[in-house]
């Protein structure tokens, strides 16, 4: 076994008395990026996840299902087990704390820590919660003697036993100094200072014991106790590398490279107890414990497990593939790129599954997956599917360059939404670049040498894209490559330096990766207001009538409408127009403003670069005071507009017959 120091990676370990959901999925979603990311640069990598089993509301769940507590826990670790396998979670150990490595570890951390006096023994009088599995002073409990938790709530216990307690309180001073001559060890940096702030305000020794009713770690030479489930669970980092037993193992893992979590478990436990306890141990602290925000509902208000109000990743995965027909593979990759992109770190962000599908739309199945397409198309169409041999624009290289650069840093700053944000910089600029060039006119006005450096940019800049969205979408990534012809295999971070790497290269039948999502709601559309509702057809006796038949038209008449292709450049919304977009579209030579009814079912960014159909010859018309020059198809799907859409790239200002 190697020797060299193993980038380790933790989530915590999750409470199996709830089902997995769309928040522990982001927290494990994020070590599974940071060992993709890391594996791509060459570095040895371990990622640890588990379950926390030894909670005493674990034993009385199982006794109310009339069935043994370790077959309980067992079965409630495996949803776990299976959802993270269903999230293409690539962890190399999975810790259950009830575990006998786990145990031996923990009854070991006891006794070294009861011989150097770091234990002791004291008579805890107070109130104890059995679902936070806290201890709470006199003076945190209100007169209702509910738990002071306001997403718990449930009515706490009167104990008073003889325990044993940890010296918390000795640790203060050597905890501020490691975190304020270290930097990187508690982030982001708000919660280091909610940190310092409470260890400043008094740290006090804690009860890390509790009587034995039949559930949990005994305490070593005193079967009649157990060790407290949170001093218990944090030790499972130490357990997973095989300490004291394993020397190799753990001089290879230890200390941890990153603990990730979300904020609730930080403060008190992550950033204070758990550190203590190694200084306590003679052991080298973890380089960075770091804390991200919570999924809120619209008013703020945090959810999760006891609020219900959080999905299981499955569920949006199932729902994602039905409503959009992408492969079942490419709808979990969207899923973990939508969890990354819409959480912002260092703070809270808000759940709205709408808002997740739009962004499918709009990043996904509109940037993304155009430019692909479209890419694929237009290599097809010109060049016999074979990429041509011709250098890469440099301009787009350095565009493409700095957005590497940028993605690398944000990344060991654990800004994941950032990264995602820097690779679809490239996404855009690609994607302005083909309507700049218009390489349809370039074909046919017979530039082949330009056409040919136009289309090498653009197949440059999808193989570098391939390689930037490995570790959130490896499904997807090893998609795109397959379309451009590229061999299999794990794509490396050094590439993605590379600008002219991939002429020659046999691309594939172009298909769509992600189509687009039509039904963004399952809710029944908002009321519209009154001013727009007296303009609509209004409802008759009439269960469901036939379409009214227009007057028959002559071939003639019909061939009065020119129909052309148009690629739309910008669109953005129309002031005091709750319905109206502005769209600038090209067509053919010619830049165009168009008007559309649109604004109720696509967002403006999702409809960027997008070919739809319009009428050309149709006469000017002013509506807000805005000139349009032309209009737009689409088919009205009760009462919804669906833009037209030409199933592959063509020509912008092509006729449509």
């Amino acid at each position: 076994m190697t020797s060299r120091k193993t980038y380790y990676i933790t989530t915590p370990i999750y409470y199996v008395n709830g089902r997995p959901h769309i928040g522990s999925a982001l927290t494990t979603l994020c070590c599974d990026f940071l060992k993709r990311f890391r594996m791509m640069r060459g570095e040895d990598t371990w990622f640890l996840t588990g379950t926390d089993e030894n909670a005493t509301k674990n034993q009385e769940a199982a006794q109310e299902a009339g069935v043994d507590p370790l077959d309980f826990v067992t079965r409630l670790a495996d949803d776990f087990r299976q959802a993270w396998d269903g999230m293409a979670y690539a962890y190399d150990d999975f810790i259950r704390t009830t575990e006998p490595r786990h145990v031996r570890t923990v009854q070991e951390v006891f006794r070294r820590l009861r011989d150097t006096g770091d234990l002791y023994r004291g008579t805890y009088e107070g109130w104890y919660c059995v679902s936070d599995e806290t201890f709470f002073r006199e003076t945190d409990v209100r007169d209702d003697h509910l738990c002071p938790n306001e997403e718990c709530r449930k009515p706490l216990r009167r104990v008073q036993e003889e325990n044993w307690f940890f010296r918390l309180a000795a640790y203060g001073d050597r905890l501020l100094e490691h975190i304020e001559a270290n930097p990187e060890f508690l982030q982001p940096a708000s919660r280091r200072n909610e940190v310092i702030g409470f260890i400043k305000q008094g740290l006090r020794d804690a009860s890390v014991t509790r009587s034995n009713n039949g559930w949990g770690i005994p305490v070593p030479d005193e079967p009649d106790k157990v060790i407290y489930v949170w001093f218990d669970a944090l030790i499972n980092y130490l357990s997973a590398t095989g300490w004291p037993d394993d020397p190799e193992t753990y001089a290879r893992l230890w200390p941890a490279s990153v603990h990730m979590m979300a904020k609730e478990i930080f403060v008190r436990f992550h950033a204070t107890l758990w550190p203590a306890m190694i200084i306590a141990l003679g052991l080298p602290l973890p380089q960075t414990v770091y804390a991200h925000g919570w999924w809120v509902g619209s008013g703020g208000k945090k959810e999760g497990k006891r609020t219900g109000g959080l999905p299981h990743p499955l569920e949006l995965v199932r729902d994602i593939e039905s409503r959009s027909g992408a492969s079942h593979e490419l709808a979990v990759d969207a899923l973990r790129y939508l969890l990354l992109r819409e959480m912002v770190f260092h703070g809270d962000s808000e759940f709205s599954e709408e808002n997740f599908l739009r962004r499918y739309n709009a990043d996904l199945a509109n940037d993304l997956g155009n430019l692909c397409n479209r890419t694929v198309s237009m290599v097809g169409r010109y060049c016999d599917g074979v990429g041509p041999a011709a250098q890469p624009d440099p301009e787009i290289g350095a565009v493409v360059a700095e957005c590497v650069r940028e993605y690398e840093t944000v990344v060991d700053e654990f800004r994941f939404h950032a990264a995602l944000e820097a690779a679809w910089k490239i996404v855009s600029r690609v994607n302005r670049y083909i309507v700049d060039q218009a390489p349809w006119n370039l074909a046919k006005a017979d530039r082949r040498d330009e056409l040919d450096v136009t289309l090498t940019t653009c197949i440059e800049a999808i193989r570098v894209l391939s390689i930037l969205v490995a570790p959130a979408m490896p499904h997807a990534s090893a998609a795109l490559r397959q379309q451009l012809g590229l061999a299999e295999g794990q794509p490396q971070w050094a590439d993605a330096s590379r600008w002219g790497a991939s002429s020659g290269l046999r691309v594939a039948t172009p298909r769509p990766l992600y189509p687009r999502i039509q039904d963004l709601t399952a809710e029944p559309l908002p009321t519209p207001p009154e001013k727009e509702r007296a303009m609509e057809p209004q409802p008759t006796d009439t269960v469901a009538a036939a379409p009214t038949a227009k007057p028959t038209i002559t071939y003639d008449d019909f061939a009065k409408i020119d129909l052309r292709i148009a690629d739309i450049i910008e669109a953005e919304p129309v002031p005091n127009a709750d319905k109206l977009l502005k769209l600038t579209v090209q067509v053919g030579d010619e830049t165009r403003t168009i008007l559309a009814g649109i604004a109720e079912m696509y967002e403006p960014a999702e409809l960027k670069s997008k070919q739809i159909v319009i009428v050309a010859n149709l006469a000017p018309r002013k509506l807000r005071g805005i000139e349009s020059q032309g209009m737009l198809l689409a088919a009205d799907v009760d009462g919804q507009a669906v833009i037209l859409q030409p199933e592959t790239e063509v020509p912008a200002g092509a006729p449509v017959r």
